[in-house]
């Protein structure tokens, strides 16, 4: 049999790596770090094995044992001592990511991103201030422009504490604008934004609202994150943030819109970040802890897909364990 098209001839040994189209490091993935002002010690997060939340005094030790894998970027999210209707405590200059924020900066070379959003925060667990009898009537929802003046002043408290990376995850129409200009009018034209520019109201979010307690306490996100079932929307969703300034663009959830990722890689000349989200992390190890997948095997591929998919870079539960691997 002849034939002149053998692709198997560069899948050898010794060819197969010089050939390959993908490379994954640990300088692609960023590392979750969850700071909770109302812990004295550790504590592991069920839902996510091996994940867990810090307290403040820990923050900086939990920082060094990611850079130790090689992972040089983390993103901080926290969990207030309070929350209120307006999630005050998320732009507090004494607030659990301020101060988790100054003490990492200061005292590791970790560069430092911080979540924008006011889930965490507010007593409802939405991300922004309601609508008045929006807990009893479904059609209400979040109340976009009065929302906007405090997810900036959010990104300003982050940004004076050292914060090099403002990531805004919000949905709120004009968020990346409304940062922008507040960052630059307060001298910190320097600090990029990562804007979360197409994120869908998706159910693999279900372990991340154990692990932040950003659960709403009524109704559900519809209203303001994206519908699962929209692709084109995306493109135009992205549109809008590269128009306000967004320096990178991030899709979420990750697995299951890799071709919203490869759309924003393709239409888009910007970093491509995506959410490799706590769901999807769950569900490798659940299936691992049955026998049924090799989980050091299928957390890389996973990754791997994600990159190749057009991602420049991975926000990943997995980031230290596959870190080690590679």
């Amino acid at each position: 049999m002849e034939l002149p098209h053998r692709p198997r001839r560069l899948r050898r040994d010794g060819v197969r790596d010089l050939v390959s189209e993908t490379t994954l490091t640990p300088a692609d993935l960023v590392a979750p770090v969850f700071v909770d002002a109302t812990a004295d010690e550790r504590t592991p997060i069920p839902s996510m094995p091996g994940q867990e939340r810090v307290p403040l005094a820990d923050a900086v030790d939990r920082t060094r044992e990611i850079l130790d894998t090689g992972v040089e970027a983390i993103v901080l999210f926290g969990i207030p001592a309070s929350k209120d209707d307006t999630g005050s405590r998320a732009y507090a200059d004494d607030g659990i990511v301020q101060e988790a924020t100054r003490r990492i900066t200061s005292e590791t070379d970790a560069y430092v991103i911080t979540d924008v959003c006011l889930c965490e925060y507010t007593s409802h667990g939405h991300c922004g201030v309601v609508e008045a009898d929006a807990d009893t009537d479904p059609t209400l929802t979040v109340k976009n422009h009065e929302t906007l003046s405090l997810l900036a002043e959010t990104a300003v408290s982050h940004a004076e504490a050292g914060a090099e990376m403002i990531a805004p995850s919000a949905m709120t129409d004009g968020m990346v604008d409304a940062i922008r200009t507040a960052l630059d009018d307060a001298g910190f034209s320097d600090v990029p934004i990562m804007s979360y520019a197409a994120k869908y109201e998706s159910a693999f979010y279900g372990p991340f609202r154990d692990a932040a307690d950003g659960a709403p306490s009524f109704g559900d996100r519809r209203h303001y994150q994206m519908d699962p079932a929209n692709r084109r929307e995306a493109s135009r969703e992205v549109a809008l943030d590269v128009e306000q300034g967004a320096d990178v663009l991030m899709v979420k959830p990750a697995l299951p819109y890799l071709d919203v990722v490869s759309d924003v890689r393709r239409e888009f000349d910007r970093p491509v970040a995506a959410y490799n989200v706590s769901g999807e992390y769950a569900m490798l190890h659940a299936a691992a802890e049955k026998g049924w997948l090799d989980l050091e095997s299928v957390a890389h591929e996973s990754l791997l897909s994600i990159k190749r998919a057009g991602a420049d870079l991975i926000i990943t539960y997995f980031a230290e364990d596959v870190a080690e691997t590679l």
